[in-house]
């Protein structure tokens, strides 16, 4: 029984200076959700709980090699000229622009061709009936 706690006691051990060594030699910009110093008492008073949750949720994200060859490091962003391209908004899409005028023409003309139509009904109402006999 001493020999299986003597072996947790140095897994701790070890797991604890890992932790230790990897939170205090990591860049503060890079570390994850609490400041350095609380990530350090964390894992020195929570052992072996706070490596743990260190490797988990502290530890920098490492980068990620995507399909075209580039590497990408969570958190950093996008550079402009690498952004995905999204839908964009109607009022900067000159496609859009370019189909809207054309449609307001066409709703033009056929706005002409009612009023015409309409104009027409209206005199052929205003006409005299011949009488009937």
């Amino acid at each position: 029984m001493v020999r299986l706690y003597s072996l947790f006691v140095l897994i701790d051990l070890a797991l604890l200076l890992i932790a230790l060594i990897d939170c205090l030699s990591a860049e503060d910009s890079q570390i994850r959700a609490l400041p350095r110093i609380a990530w350090v008492f964390i894992i020195l008073l929570f052992s072996p709980i706070g490596p743990i949750v260190w490797f988990i949720a502290g530890r920098p994200a490492r980068a990620v090699r995507l399909s075209n060859g580039t590497t990408w490091r969570p958190g950093n962003g996008f550079p402009e000229d690498q952004r995905p391209k999204g839908p964009v908004a109607p009022d900067d899409d000159p496609e859009f622009l370019r189909n809207l005028a054309g449609s307001l023409r066409e709703d033009e003309s056929l706005m002409k061709r009612w009023e015409a139509d309409l104009r027409r009904r209206e005199r052929e109402l205003r006409k005299p009936e011949p009488e009937e006999q």
